[in-house]
């Protein structure tokens, strides 16, 4: 398996002093060079000669380079620190997820931990509790521990972390969860979600339920956006115009706040047409089970994505399919193949009986 690429540029230094290629004295290329040599970015080629001038092989002078330095550490790999701190993470990936809160969390990690497992791929796995900085932290945190890839499940917000983008423009092997980057190449896997949705309303409105609700977080991100689109390409597709007034878009900070439920009644006092409202995840679903039985409001049918045993209906993931192909992607890349694409799996649309 490949390792990541600052460490490759690191351990090619190295070797180059070893076999006496580099002599005490001699100059080291520079960031800017090697980043054209490898193919990656001047961060990442600066971070590896920072590594190596950490470890006593070579001195940074300011204004004038980086050169090997006349004593180098010890050869004898027992004793070498710095060999063992960064090869205690061989054949070792990061897993990193929004939260453990749903069910649907809990099968993906059980998923991606058994698959990771039987690739012979240890797991560290961080829960971000849908922070930005936590996910950045540790995304930091396992790179510099030497972890051969990652497989991120992003937290909701506006645009990626920094430490994301790096790792893609970097080449770095990861794979993204029920996300991706618009406009920039990565590897993702992510269930139909705007076909998922499209499936869903258009089934309501064969039904004669023409007043639907669409109940969702703001849309910051890919998943939001396509299921968001499959709601208005089923109404487009039948001809009917879209009332956006019965779109209840939720901040990510009214529902860090608490505060889905109270706006959720106020949307439906002042909607009484509304016969049918579809959720876009599990937990703004449970959020209007509750609604709505406070109001009394059994007429109502309620539609949602992520299994959900009390509604009308549900889409369901194929979250097995999800863990096996992120995981095979990841092998992908730690093999050395670089092809980044996106991958969509299938979902079913399911009616309680």
């Amino acid at each position: 398996m490949v390792e990541a690429l600052y460490m490759r540029i690191k351990h090619d230094i190295i070797n180059q002093i070893q076999t006496g290629d580099l002599k005490p004295g001699d100059m080291i290329a520079t960031e800017k060079n090697l980043a054209e040599r490898y193919g990656v970015s001047q961060i990442t080629s600066k971070h590896a000669l920072q590594l190596l001038a950490a470890e006593g092989y070579v001195e940074r002078l300011r204004g004038k380079g980086t050169f090997v330095k006349a004593i180098q550490p010890a050869t004898d790999v027992e004793a070498n620190v710095a060999y063992k701190h960064t090869n205690q993470f061989r054949n070792t990936i990061a897993l990193i997820l929004p939260s453990m809160k749903t069910n649907i969390d809990q099968r993906l990690l059980d998923g991606l931990e058994r698959y990771c497992r039987e690739a012979e791929l240890n797991v560290l796995i961080s829960i971000s509790r849908e922070s930005s900085i936590e996910e950045k932290k540790a995304i930091e945190r396992f790179r510099e521990s030497g972890v051969q890839g990652f497989i991120i499940f992003p937290v909701e917000q506006e645009s990626y972390s920094d430490a994301i983008l790096r790792l893609t423009l970097d080449r770095y092997p990861m794979v993204l969860i029920d996300r991706y980057l618009k406009e920039i190449k990565a590897y993702s896997v992510s269930s139909d979600n705007m076909g998922g949705v499209h499936t869903a309303i258009s089934k309501l409105l064969q039904l004669g339920h023409t007043q639907i609700a669409y109940i969702s977080p703001e849309i910051t991100n890919t998943a939001t956006d396509e299921r968001a689109k499959g709601y208005e390409h089923a109404f487009i597709d039948v001809g009917m115009s879209i009332d956006k007034s019965l779109w209840c878009m939720l901040s990510l900070q009214e529902i860090d706040a608490g505060l889905s439920e109270q706006k959720i009644t106020q949307f439906l006092m002042e909607h009484p047409e509304i016969t049918a409202i579809f959720t876009v995840n599990a937990y703004l679903a449970e959020i209007v089970k509750k609604v709505l039985a406070a109001a009394g409001r059994k007429d109502i049918v309620h539609s949602t994505f992520d299994d959900v045993d009390y509604v009308f209906s549900y889409i369901r993931q194929q979250e097995e399919k999800i863990c096996q192909e992120s995981v095979k992607l990841l092998l992908e890349q730690l093999e050395g193949v670089y092809e980044p694409r996106r991958e969509y799996i299938e979902v079913m649309y399911i009616e309680n009986k």
